[in-house]
């Protein structure tokens, strides 16, 4: 057995989308993320990209904007990790559909859902790849004070998540 190889993986993400990204385990995975996204709003657009980890291992796709199901499935083949699945969503945001991708129940975990510049980090061996971890934006500069909570607030009132 060689020694594992651990990759930095970039991943693009679409203008004025956003990507979720994480693990299931089965192949009725890429239907039942298309319900549940479908279901969280009728303006959501979005595209689904799950890779299996055995059998004929390929990319299942999904979605309903050709644009996003084709990022997901590059974004998928990059990662190239059995068992994940990619999302990228457009007019909604993940807080919107969170929840319900966690109820589907072959989903296993999230490991990331942003509209930041993103990594992916993954490990491969002999065996395949799987994801260890993302990079998710950039490194922390400092603590908010008493003005930049007022903003955060202000902001979440003003796209209307807090009255």
């Amino acid at each position: 057995m060689s020694e594992p190889k651990i990759k930095v993986i970039p991943i693009e993400i679409p203008k004025g989308s956003n990507v979720i990204i994480g693990q299931a385990h089965f192949i009725k995975t890429v239907e039942d993320l298309y319900e549940a996204l479908a279901n969280s709003s009728p303006h959501i657009k979005f595209g689904i990209a799950f890779n299996e980890a055995s059998g004929p291992r390929l990319v299942r796709r999904d979605g309903n904007d050709p644009e996003l199901i084709e990022a997901a499935v590059k974004t998928a083949l990059s990662i190239g990790a059995g068992h994940v699945f990619v999302i990228f969503i457009r007019d909604a945001y993940p807080i919107n559909v969170l929840n319900a991708i966690k109820m589907v129940p072959e989903v296993c975990r999230i490991f990331c859902a942003t509209a930041n510049p993103l990594q992916a980090v993954v490990v491969e061996s002999d065996q395949g790849r799987g994801i260890i971890g993302v990079v998710d934006g950039y490194t922390v500069v400092g603590v908010e004070d008493k003005e930049k909570e007022e903003e955060r607030k202000g902001l979440l009132r003003k796209i209307g998540y807090k009255r």
